[in-house]
């Protein structure tokens, strides 16, 4: 055997044990006469001392030739160390070494295995191998296993059965391109990646499978904003007979589960908020409710007051950042440049500073007084000592900008504890979204998402104003998981379809297979997928998940490492009957 125990096992109870043990030369300390050797494995690090007059002088001599990241076999006995290390678990032993094989020798790594390393991030996407064997990567992998591993018994205790769906499936418009897979059988056929295993639950919900739920890669050819990858994991879950208010006990359960064994955190029931109401108080349809800084509209109290600016604005919104009236002229002009920027595209910002006198002193004093300032204090529930920030202009552009701005401020005064947990659901979406560019609306989640029932009226005369039966499950800001309750009959999927602008032989193109199994006994039925990646980016107390994935790709969708996406030579092409044609 390679080893008798792992290097970060061993104690003083261990004293005068032979043991073995086998990893990486994490670094050495060459005294001459005697050699120190730090030795790691996954489980940690254990000392190695190698000493002229008790070691044999082959071994003293192999010693001498040791570097950093050689993999290596010891043989010895386990001694008290004389300085102690109490930063390490093994830090009361070391191994006065007796045989020792290099196992395999290492070119000096590009950056150091450690803590932190000198290595930029580039460079350690390329190496992510060496980059995996340091403690912050390889702790982050270990966490997710121990989160997946926490739902699937969870869920397994519920009765739900884990099912594999297909990779290779047909391409069908759920909302991003779909990365396509050329067929060589097939010729002039493609199978699509899944962007997620939508159509399948539902099929395994008609062949009555009843609880299913997978933990399955999913995939988007979109472009890619920060921190999002081309291929993704979902925790994808579907339950039968069920209505809205069992899916959200179901998966509020296991979130709860989650945090209570994953950090520690024990939450009492999740709060709920319309979409209507997230996107009037914050802004955004996720919001970040561990602090305040809720909206205030100031329409109202700042229209007919001969400023042009907001008489014509669509909306004046504000919110009042706490302690804020003691920033300096120059710190607001810092703000207000923040908010010019092309990210988020306000052109300027007006502000009132609600003195701790009870004062008021804005940049729109010439048109508004104490008693105007005082209303939009009383609006945006500002206190003395905070300062009132305003946006004005196109309603939803407008309440983009200031929850960025939220956001922003909300960072730079440190409200946003990573161990502070504040889930929430949001319910009630718009069934409907109209899109511009092709001037017909689009599913806001997809096409089988369930109107609801008082609102199908509405389709025939007010289709953006109808409800979906649909939820997300928001954590600390962040959209973690979310779903419906699907359509489960032929005619209501027919409907949908059409308005979704589907003929009748494109809905039968697209999703025949579908439409067909809701004729042999669909029950009603519903679900919900977790974004993995990022559940478990904020169980770790992050929202980057880059560390979380073993292999991730960059922002242009590129794996550094293994260098893909790359081409093909023109024997493959020809095999699969394709043809590349760059402009």
């Amino acid at each position: 055997m390679y080893r008798s125990h792992t290097n970060g096992e061993l104690r003083l109870s261990h004293k005068e044990e032979m043991v073995t043990l086998a990893g990486w030369v994490q670094k050495t300390r060459d005294k001459g006469f005697m050699i120190w050797v730090d030795l790691r494995d996954r489980y940690g690090i254990t000392q190695l001392i190698f000493d002229e007059e008790r070691t044999p002088a082959t071994v003293m001599e192999k010693a001498k030739s040791l570097g950093r990241e050689f993999v290596i076999q010891i043989k010895g006995k386990v001694i008290e160390r004389e300085s102690k290390n109490a930063n390490i678990p093994t830090g009361d032993v070391e191994i006065l070494v007796e045989e020792l094989e290099v196992l395999n020798q290492a070119l000096v790594p590009p950056f150091t295995i450690e803590d932190k390393t000198d290595g930029g991030e580039d460079l350690r996407m390329k190496y992510r191998y060496l980059d995996i064997r340091r403690n912050p990567v390889k702790n982050k992998l270990v966490f997710r296993h121990k989160v997946t591993m926490e739902v699937r018994n969870f869920l397994s205790k519920q009765d739900f059965v884990e099912v594999e769906t297909p990779y290779l499936i047909k391409s069908t418009p759920e909302g991003a391109r779909d990365f396509v897979v050329p067929s060589r059988m097939n010729e002039g056929q493609f199978y699509a990646l899944p962007q997620s295993p939508q159509t399948f639950k539902q099929l395994l919900m008609v062949g009555g499978m009843d609880k299913y739920f997978q933990i399955v890669k999913c995939f988007r050819d979109e472009d890619l904003r920060a921190d999002r990858q081309p291929e993704f994991t979902q925790i994808d879950c579907e339950m039968a007979f069920v209505e809205q208010e069992d899916i959200l006990d179901t998966f509020e359960g296991l979130t709860r589960h989650l945090l209570k064994e994953i950090n520690g955190v024990e939450l009492e029931k999740f709060p709920r908020m319309t979409y209507d109401d997230a996107m009037r108080k914050y802004g955004n349809d996720k919001p970040d409710i561990r602090f305040g800084m809720e909206f205030g509209e100031l329409n109202e109290v700042t229209k007919n007051k001969d400023f042009k600016i907001f008489n014509e604005a669509e909306l004046v919104v504000g919110i009042a950042v706490p302690g804020g009236a003691s920033y300096s002229r120059k710190e607001i002009d810092k703000l207000i440049d923040w908010v010019k920027r092309p990210q988020v595209g306000a052109l300027g910002m007006f502000y009132a500073k609600y003195n701790e006198d009870g004062s008021f002193k804005s940049s729109v004093d010439k048109f508004y007084d104490e008693a105007d300032l005082k209303a939009w204090a009383e609006k945006t529930n500002a206190k003395p000592g905070d300062l009132i920030c305003v946006l004005s202009g196109e309603t939803n552009k407008v309440r983009a900008q200031l929850s960025a701005f939220r956001m922003e401020m909300a960072e730079r005064l440190g409200l946003r504890d990573p161990k502070t947990f504040a889930p929430l659901w949001v319910v009630d979406f718009p069934l409907l979204e109209w899109d511009e560019e092709t001037e017909r609306y689009h599913a806001m989640h997809h096409p089988f998402t369930s109107p609801k029932v008082e609102d199908i009226p509405l389709l025939a005369t007010e289709p953006g104003k109808v409800k979906a039966n649909a939820y997300d499950l928001v954590l600390n800001g962040n959209e973690i998981g979310g779903g419906s309750i699907r359509i489960h009959d032929k005619a209501t999927q027919a409907t949908m379809f059409d308005y979704l602008g589907f003929s009748e032989e494109e809905a039968k193109a697209q999703f025949g297979f579908l439409m067909d199994a809701f004729q042999y006994g669909a029950p009603p039925h519903g679900g919900l997928a977790f974004g993995l990646d990022r559940l478990v980016a904020i169980l770790g107390g992050q929202e980057t998940i880059r560390d979380f994935i073993a292999f991730p790709k960059n922002n242009a969708g590129r794996d550094v490492m293994i260098d893909a996406p790359a081409k093909i030579d023109d024997e493959q092409l020809k095999e699969l009957h394709l043809k590349v044609e760059l402009e």
